[in-house]
């Protein structure tokens, strides 16, 4: 007997409007959080503070997917990978996807009071950043940079609720709390997130360029396996720099050691020819782990 196709509910829909269905999208914003918290404090922040991050990056990245599904609501039904996604088949109201950024963006702003001012500043100074990116698909070339940007306001913000103290914590103090190092996790996270981002949008190029969608897949066209490569080398040679600068013990060598050797094999598949589709959003996964082996050896490393 033929079972009777059975439409999501509404919240179904809802939960994957916020991409809660696709976890690997949320943890690799949780990532350079992470990275940054547990190195301003050597390896051992408040727990009530990952917490509040862990919970931030959740809130804000849910954000992020719908803001940027409201943006391309028209647009998504033309490309293979996206045109399942709730605002784009109408499963989902434009009237509920703007009610549903509005509380996310508020869930986002609750946990943001729990920061001192300087961080605060920078989750508002992020916001803009966000609501922006899926703009510059259509104006900038290279919109996965505004993206990247995005990803280090993360750095910036999970760094200085450490390195900002009572004394410090009015946003206009916010260069006596940002260090060398922390501009280091950033480069290091901007040029990490090019990396993975760019290779994320290499499976979309042709309906990307069919419908006027920027990308910087298409804008480093046959060069675009070369521009991920180096994008990860950069973000490897930043993470050889600050491990240096802050003294991180040997575990996190051997946890970059496994990362450079991630990347250069990613590097290697996008290289050949006749490349399956699924290979992009693997490498993508990949990253995630990559992340959080890095995690984990900067953790021991301070620690230990």
């Amino acid at each position: 007997m033929v079972q009777e196709y059975q439409p999501p509910s509404t919240w179904q829909a809802i939960i994957k409007l916020l991409r809660w269905d696709k976890p690997t999208g949320r943890l690799i914003l949780m990532i350079p959080a992470l990275w940054a918290v547990f190195l301003a404090a050597n390896g051992m922040p408040p727990f009530p503070l990952v917490t509040i991050i862990i919970l931030g990056s959740l809130t804000t990245s849910a954000a992020g997917c719908v803001v940027n599904d409201l943006w391309d609501r028209n647009l998504d039904p033309q490309v293979e990978r996206t045109r399942t996604r709730p605002l784009a088949s109408r499963e989902l109201s434009v009237k509920v996807g703007i009610v549903v950024a509005v509380l996310a963006f508020i869930c986002a702003a609750g946990l943001a009071f729990y920061l001192n001012q300087v961080s605060f500043f920078l989750c508002v100074l992020a916001v803009p950043v966000i609501i922006g990116y899926p703009l510059a698909k259509r104006v900038f070339p290279v919109p996965q940079l505004v993206l990247s940007l995005a990803w280090g306001f993360a750095v910036l913000i999970s760094w200085t609720a450490i390195s900002c103290d009572a004394n410090q914590g009015a946003f206009w103090n916010l260069t006596a709390c940002v260090e060398r190092e922390t501009w280091l996790l950033w480069t290091a996270t901007v040029l990490w997130t090019l990396g993975f981002d760019t290779v994320y949008a290499m499976a979309d190029r042709e309906d990307d360029r069919k419908i006027g969608i920027r990308s910087s897949a298409l804008f480093f066209g046959k060069y675009a396996p070369e521009a991920v490569g180096v994008f990860f080398l950069g973000t490897a040679v930043s993470l050889a720099v600050l491990a240096l600068k802050t003294q991180l013990q040997f575990i996190f060598w051997l946890t970059l050691g496994v990362a450079v050797c991630g990347w250069g094999w990613q590097y290697y598949r996008l290289r050949q020819k006749n490349i399956p589709t699924t290979l992009y959003s693997s490498i993508f996964r990949q990253n995630v782990g990559l992340g959080f082996i890095l995690l984990a050896g900067m953790i021991a490393g301070s620690i230990f």
